[in-house]
């Protein structure tokens, strides 16, 4: 629910030794999210339309990619999104009374909860790629039960709403990104383009 660029610096630099240009993004959610939004769109924009991109994206950074999709000039060739919350996670429900839940996640919390705003969220064109967390807790004890979970959330809550089948990382949530298959299969992915 907002991280710096430093979560991001292992992948970065794995993406970079397979001679991929990497770009840092960071975000907070106590920022209102249509900052952060505006903030994605301008610096999509100094790209420029004359060179392929793609886009990767942690959780909520996936939401702010997919928000950010109908209001870019050109479209990413690529998407990559690590445990995106496709739907509305049921941790934001089972936490939305929670007042430390409201302040700390912001308005982009409450955007999380919102089943309309989740469902016109625009699915990527391109290549997409949606990666799933499998490490998290499963059993009696679990919110999840028997379903695999990265801990925050289950796997059927990263599914696209059009039958993109996510990959499946043996991670937890907060440390997806540090997957060496998740940098392979993004730098295998881009060097088909």
């Amino acid at each position: 629910m907002g991280r710096s660029p430093l979560s991001q610096l292992l992948l970065a630099k794995r993406l970079k030794a397979s001679g991929i240009e990497v770009g840092l993004f960071g975000y907070s959610t106590f920022v209102p999210f249509n900052t952060s939004l505006n903030r994605l769109v301008k610096r999509v924009a100094k790209l420029g339309d004359d060179e392929p991109f793609i886009l990767v994206g942690h959780s909520l950074g996936c939401i702010l990619i997919r928000a950010a999709l109908p209001r870019l000039g050109q479209q990413p060739a690529g998407c990559f999104l690590l445990a995106p919350p496709n739907i509305v996670p049921r941790a934001a429900r089972f936490f939305a009374s929670n007042p430390l839940y409201r302040f700390y996640t912001g308005d982009s919390g409450q955007l999380l909860l919102d089943d309309a705003f989740m469902a016109a969220l625009p699915v990527p064109e391109g290549i997409v790629r949606v990666y799933a967390g499998t490490a998290g807790y499963k059993g009696k004890w679990s919110p999840f039960r028997e379903e695999a979970n990265d801990g925050v959330l289950s796997v059927s809550e990263t599914m696209l709403s059009d039958g993109h089948e996510p990959i499946l990382v043996p991670a937890l949530h907060t440390f997806i990104m540090n997957s060496e298959s998740v940098a392979n299969d993004i730098a295998a992915a881009v060097a088909s383009l």
